[in-house]
């Protein structure tokens, strides 16, 4: 049974370094939320450690540029991992080819695309219309409000092509302030049901955790699993991630799942161990929202 808490304080103290989600848990898409900030600040001056890690598939200087822009002080954060990063290592290591076929915003997500320094001997990398490629990157949909079976067509053409699709962002939908939006995680589970071969990179899936612990490094920072707490409200996400890294969990239950454990300063308890054993999980600490 996960411990419902009322402070990120209470607990933080048993642990060195937090692994945070960033989307519903520090901002909701749009501006920063005033309590998680604070939490996060005074955990820092007390000499913890924290390690944005994101589902985003926007490389780690886009990402700190997004959040100046919703509010969110530098001071709350040490490092950033994010999904985009990882991605783009495998894609320039070329995973998915070298001609690519490109899914998302470009105005948005051109950065994916940036050289990489640590990459020696990138794969040179083209963007192609689909006919002409050996793969497909995807970074979201071209329309994050459409139903992601209008991609159905092309996705049956590059399975039968062959065609390997590089998810930068494994997140299925998003709350963009009040509106629900479609992300790259579905796409890609759509081609994976057609029968294509989707490469996955961010939470849940290992290699955002190596990239994190990359991260930890990078600041001379040497941790245990045990001394790490990974916080999200994504349950298939965040939370499954941390368990499957063998971390403790806190989740954020006012995010994606506020209706589901009815919450609304602090889940629903009854509503909330439904849930949890509705989507197979077990989160060590829940909380309303990161305060």
């Amino acid at each position: 049974m996960t411990q419902i808490i009322s402070t990120l304080s209470e607990v933080s103290a048993n642990y060195k370094a937090l692994f945070v989600d960033l989307w519903g848990c520090v901002h909701n898409g749009i501006t920063a939320y005033p309590a998680a900030v604070a939490a996060l600040q005074d955990y820092r001056k007390q000499g913890g450690v924290v390690v944005l890690v994101t589902n985003s598939p926007k490389p780690r200087a886009g990402v700190a540029e997004q959040l100046s822009q919703f509010g969110v002080p530098d001071d709350a954060y040490d490092t950033i991992a994010t999904s985009g990063d990882s991605a783009r290592a495998a894609m320039f290591t070329g995973a998915v080819g070298q001609k690519v076929y490109f899914m998302g915003e470009w105005q948005r997500d051109a950065g994916f695309f940036e050289p990489m320094k640590v990459i020696q001997n990138p794969v040179p990398i083209t963007r192609v219309p689909l006919q002409e490629a050996e793969g497909i990157v995807c970074c979201g949909p071209f329309d994050p409000m459409a139903d992601p079976d209008v991609n159905r067509a092309d996705f049956l053409y590059a399975k039968q092509m062959g065609m390997k699709l590089l998810c930068a962002n494994p997140d299925i939908v998003v709350d963009r302030g009040e509106v629900r939006e479609w992300c790259a995680g579905a796409l890609a589970k759509l081609y994976t049901e057609m029968g294509g071969e989707s490469l996955y990179f961010g939470k849940p899936y290992p290699p955002i955790y190596d990239l994190a612990r990359r991260r930890l490094a990078e600041l001379g920072v040497d941790v245990s699993d045990r001394d790490i707490l990974a916080i999200g409200d994504g349950p298939q996400t965040d939370i499954s991630g941390g368990m499957g890294e063998g971390v403790d969990t806190l989740f954020i239950t006012g995010g994606l799942a506020a209706k589901d454990t009815q919450t609304t300063e602090q889940p629903e308890p009854a509503a909330l161990e439904a849930y949890i054993a509705r989507e197979q999980i077990a989160p060590t600490y829940s909380i309303g929202f990161l305060r």
